[in-house]
């Protein structure tokens, strides 16, 4: 047994110190980013924002409306073998998107089945826990089968792993294990670590050769997506920011003999509901997952624009003219703690 005494931190913990700033409007703002990653050697541009690849918000639909905001979404896995897929020009928003799955090789060749026909700009295998040994050997095979794809793994929270899962053939780390809004990991198992100090540390590593990393889970507002690209994440993904959309597969609620719904379902890919809509029940498996009501809210358009327009704001207050420097020009500090501390 070991206790390490360093501090972690959470998004919650800290804020960001405001700077003195040349610029005059968010309009000066640049959120794309250019990457070249590491083992696929392609070239990507676009708003480094991902919709998480969970039932209700991995869709088509989501996918067809982000990509007007060069956002990119994430499609669950359910839908791996949707006619949909065969009906998107990669080179109008086929960049935008990504298919993701488990690490079986059933699974492994489903998704080079698709990148193979459409070339969409990310594939990847999305589990759990991404520190067994079956799972390293999952992302090298999938490697192995589409040599040229930009490929996505996770999830973990260490840099030690965040650089096996590189060598392994990754060029993106997916990082987080249960800071999400639906998820209860860190409650049924006491499995976790503070998602800023995760990102700070697996960014770190990731970085080092010359790979990526995806800070998902814990963002519960524009300034939470904010700290992850400045604690060094290259592309933030969310799920309950964008829940209870239009655009969402969650089943909607109405009370009494209103029209509107006021409400929508949105669960974790763990929870008791996911199970029973992918009949994934075994004896020694339990919910790591809960099921929640988020409000409905409409178009998904007006809540990615407010989204956008918080981490422009963010950038002008620190001087950051373009999101790549972001990190750069950011000093965190200590909140949650009675001495508070500076942290650059």
């Amino acid at each position: 047994m070991l206790i390490t005494e360093d501090i972690k931190l959470d998004y919650s913990d800290v804020l960001i110190r405001p700077k003195r700033s040349t610029m005059t409007s968010r309009a000066e703002i640049d959120l794309n980013r250019k990457y070249i990653f590491r083992h696929s050697k392609k070239e990507w541009t676009g708003v480094p924002i991902m919709a998480a690849n969970m039932d209700t918000v991995g869709t088509f639909e989501m996918h067809s409306a982000l990509s007007e905001h060069s956002v990119t979404t994430c499609i669950a896995k359910h839908l791996n073998d949707s006619d949909e897929w065969w009906k998107i020009p990669y080179l109008s928003t086929g960049q935008n998107l990504c298919i993701m799955g488990g690490s079986s090789m059933k699974e492994i060749d489903r998704i080079c089945n698709v990148y193979n026909d459409i070339k969409c700009g990310f594939i990847g295998l999305d589990v759990a826990n991404g520190y067994t040994i079956s799972f390293v050997k999952a992302v090298s095979k999938l490697r192995e089968n589409c040599p040229d794809a930009t490929i996505i793994a996770g999830n973990v929270v260490t840099a030690d792993m965040t650089q096996e899962l590189i060598l392994a053939g990754a060029d993106i780390i997916k990082v987080g294990v249960g800071p999400g809004s639906v998820c209860t990991t860190r409650i049924k198992t006491g499995i976790g670590y503070p998602q800023l100090s995760a990102v700070i540390e697996c960014a770190d590593a990731a970085h080092g050769l010359d790979a990526h990393i995806i800070a998902d889970g814990g963002c519960t507002s524009s300034g939470d997506i904010v700290k992850g690209f400045a604690g060094g994440a290259d592309f933030v993904m969310i799920g309950g920011m964008l829940a209870g959309h239009d655009e969402c597969d969650g089943d909607l609620i109405f009370e009494d003999d209103n029209e509107e719904p006021v409400s929508m379902k949105f669960y974790g890919m763990a929870s008791e509901t996911a199970m029973n809509r992918h009949d994934n029940h075994n004896e020694y498996r339990g919910a790591e997952g809960k099921t929640v009501e988020v409000p409905y809210r409409g178009s998904v358009h007006n809540t990615i624009k407010d989204i956008l327009s918080g981490i422009r704001s963010a950038c002008t207050y620190v001087g950051a003219k373009k999101l790549k420097t972001l990190s750069k020009c950011t000093t965190f500090v200590r909140v949650n703690n009675t001495h508070n501390k500076v942290y650059e």
